[in-house]
């Protein structure tokens, strides 16, 4: 069941590969460069060495759809690719263009953009050439609420005027970022879903301002995460994606396909993980035997297993009903998927920690930052709150098709 296509088990058999001969061998030269650069924020040359060689490879845009750009796989096939490469998170998704937020970017403006947006962003940023960031997110408003966005976009003429301030952009302090796709706010006496757009603006305009890099306990992520400040940010009519008014609906079929993304790779993650915890259980040895003969490590290794066989399941069916079905017919499993994944991945990686010892939560290993990484996804692309107000809500109609929630 959930078995990729034919094209699909091509790929994998490619990708696994690629990960054993050129990924996993690289993830310790990976770490030598950063440390030696000394920069929170440097493009190490082994990724563009990697890149190279994902596309000798065919290892590239995995995750679009059309055979133009990508090897047109479905949304199974990739789900089955995304977990792999979710086992080394700092390299795999980019070394194969297949790395967040780019993906989501490139999705909008494949749907969304002018022919000029795909001739000036599209086509660098499914090249590798570039990066981009997308600024949603507000430090002033409940943000889990779209609605609530701030930011304004005001329309002077033949150009728009943007004032606002953004927060959790990432990607928007790796070196080859060059664009952010921008949601804000163009008519506030529209009805509450209309009010708000979304517009490609190049990172260099006039008036923007990276005021800082936002860590993560404590973690400073290559490509960043930053709060950006717009003033009197002044761009073109033509920067406006669909039309006036249709920011909420991007921002939807943008988040749909990005949050099962993060689900796919957090599986991965997980299996890492697992793998991490086995290997330390049977090499340490405490009061005589080794830990892995210890009761409670073995549970831990049973439920990890256990965990992550029900996560994998959910996702791979949550990607099958988004191909037959549709993202808006699939909502329910895309909500439920990433509330239950990055919370399995969570006790799956924390198990090891312990397992680790005091190296678990040291940067010998990769558990303390996956711990990290895998928090935030709690919160990005919607807060599980949001989720289980979506799966609530829907699951309460089920039974009285009438009910809506009172405010």
């Amino acid at each position: 069941m959930f078995e990729p296509s034919p094209r699909g088990r091509d790929c994998r058999e490619k990708l696994l590969a690629f990960m054993d001969e050129h990924i996993y061998p690289a993830e310790s030269l990976y770490r030598a460069q950063m440390v030696e650069s000394g920069a929170p924020h440097f493009h190490p040359p082994i990724l563009e060495e990697l890149k190279t060689e994902a596309r000798k490879r065919g290892m590239w845009n995995l995750f679009h759809p059309h055979p133009e750009w990508g090897p047109g796989l479905s949304n199974l096939d990739y789900a089955h690719l995304a977990e792999i490469m979710g086992r080394s998170p700092e390299l795999a998704p980019e070394a194969t263009n297949c790395n967040a937020p780019d993906t989501g970017n490139m999705e909008v403006l494949t749907l969304f953009g002018t022919e000029e947006h795909k001739e000036e962003w599209l086509k660098p940023l499914l090249a590798g050439e570039i990066a981009s960031a997308f600024a949603m997110t507000e430090p002033a408003v409940a943000s889990s609420d779209a609605t609530n966005i701030e930011l304004r976009m005001e329309r002077d003429g033949d150009t728009y005027v943007l004032n606002g301030r953004k927060w959790w952009a990432s990607n928007a302090l790796h070196k080859n970022c060059k664009v952010l796709i921008v949601m804000g706010k163009t008519d506030p006496d529209a009805p509450e879903h209309r009010q708000q757009s979304m517009m490609v603006v190049p990172l260099d305009t006039p008036g923007i301002t990276v005021v800082r890099n936002l860590p993560v306990f404590g973690y400073a992520d290559r490509e960043g995460h930053a709060e950006i400040l717009f003033e009197d940010v002044r761009v073109p009519t033509t920067a406006l994606l669909a039309g006036e008014g249709d920011g909420f609906m991007i921002s939807q079929a943008r988040l749909g396909p990005g949050r099962i993304h993060h689900c796919m790779r957090v599986v991965g993650m997980a299996e890492r993980a697992l793998d991490l915890m086995i290997d330390r259980a049977q090499q340490r040895v405490t009061f005589g035997s080794a830990v892995a003969n210890r009761a409670n490590v073995q549970d831990w290794i049973a439920e990890s297993r256990i965990d992550i066989e029900m996560a994998r399941l959910l996702t791979l069916k949550t990607a099958h009903l988004m191909d037959t079905v549709g993202n808006k017919d699939a909502r329910i499993e895309i909500a439920g998927i990433k509330i239950a994944a990055p919370e399995m991945a969570l006790r799956v990686v924390d198990r090891a920690i312990q397992v680790h010892g005091g190296g678990g939560v040291s940067d010998d290993f990769p558990l303390a930052w996956l711990y990290a990484h895998l928090r935030t996804l709690r919160l990005a692309d919607g807060p599980d709150e949001v989720h289980k107000r979506t799966i609530a809500i829907t699951e309460l109609r089920r039974r009285d098709p009438e009910w809506r929630p009172s405010a």
